[in-house]
């Protein structure tokens, strides 16, 4: 049986759903208007016990889940959402004992993701140009972690020279946050093994639909598949069921493809564009070699 121990970080949810974080630490107390609670009376109770605070009032004990410690944790660059990491991670099929190359970090949020995914038998490359976001990302993995894993490579670069010492298909899986991801498919492309993967996050329209251009263009892609990920909870009391008034609405496009063999020709899929789609006012994307 799992219990709070001294140091444990151990999340408070009230009655009206409202969380606070503390950090257990003998002869400590946590004070709100609802009463004080002494951090000795959660030192040994297991996870998930009920707490009674000294106005009575009754508070939910669990250690945070992972996605609840990405949410609060401090920022530099905005983080990946839980729900756009999770579709990453099934989209590109992160595996245990997976080699992933990241770029870029931002403040450390799917790369905390990442690391569980491909496990102690895995290894993550992360790579972030600004030294800012990459010492704040360092520091939120270590707090979580305890101290940087041995399975974590940060390095403070751009994708294209980070990557350039790896060896050709070294790589099962690439995964590219930045403004212009196209810039790096090349290396991307040689370093991946054939059959990999590639995911691609991208906040505008007018980024997608180049990178996804790009990537045919290339002609080393299978056809990509472009989505976004929409989450809405729902109030459920009694006859009272609906969707809840406010959703976790759109954030960023993933763009996924997989890596053709060596000299294989990549091809589009059959489809009808719309009238006027590839018209005169289109220009393709200008595809130049590193």
């Amino acid at each position: 049986m799992t219990t709070f121990q001294v140091n444990d970080v151990v999340q408070l949810t009230d009655t009206k759903g409202r969380m606070y974080r503390i950090v257990l630490k003998p002869g400590d107390e946590f004070h709100t208007h609802r009463g004080h609670i002494k951090h000795d009376q959660v030192i040994g109770m297991p996870d998930g016990s009920v707490i009674t605070s000294s106005n009575n009032n009754k508070y939910l004990a669990f250690k945070p889940l992972l996605l609840d410690q990405v949410l609060s944790m401090k920022r530099g660059a905005a983080v990946i959402y839980p729900k756009d990491s999770a579709t990453i991670l099934v989209e590109a099929d992160i595996f245990p004992g997976a080699i992933v190359v990241e770029a870029g970090a931002g403040s450390g949020g799917l790369s905390l993701f990442l690391l569980r995914a491909v496990g102690d038998r895995g290894r993550l490359i992360s790579c972030e140009v600004r030294e800012d976001f990459a010492k704040i990302a360092r520091n939120n993995i270590e707090s979580i972690y305890g101290s940087e894993p041995q399975n974590w490579q940060l390095n403070t670069t751009d994708f294209n020279t980070a990557v350039s010492n790896l060896e050709t298909g070294s790589v099962d899986r690439v995964v590219l946050d930045m403004l212009a991801p196209w810039d790096c498919l090349h290396q991307a492309n040689r370093i991946l093994k054939p059959g990999g993967v590639i995911a691609i996050y991208v906040a505008t329209t007018t980024q997608l639909s180049r990178t996804v251009e790009t990537l045919r263009i290339l002609g080393t892609w299978a056809e990509p598949r472009s989505q976004e990920t929409l989450v809405r909870l729902w109030h459920v009391e009694g006859l009272s069921v609906r969707p809840e008034h406010r959703m976790s609405g759109h954030t960023g496009f993933i763009v996924t493809a997989r890596r053709l063999a060596h000299g294989a020709e990549g091809f589009s899929l059959k489809r009808k564009p719309a009238p006027g789609a590839y018209g005169e006012d289109w220009n393709p994307p200008e595809i130049q070699n590193p």
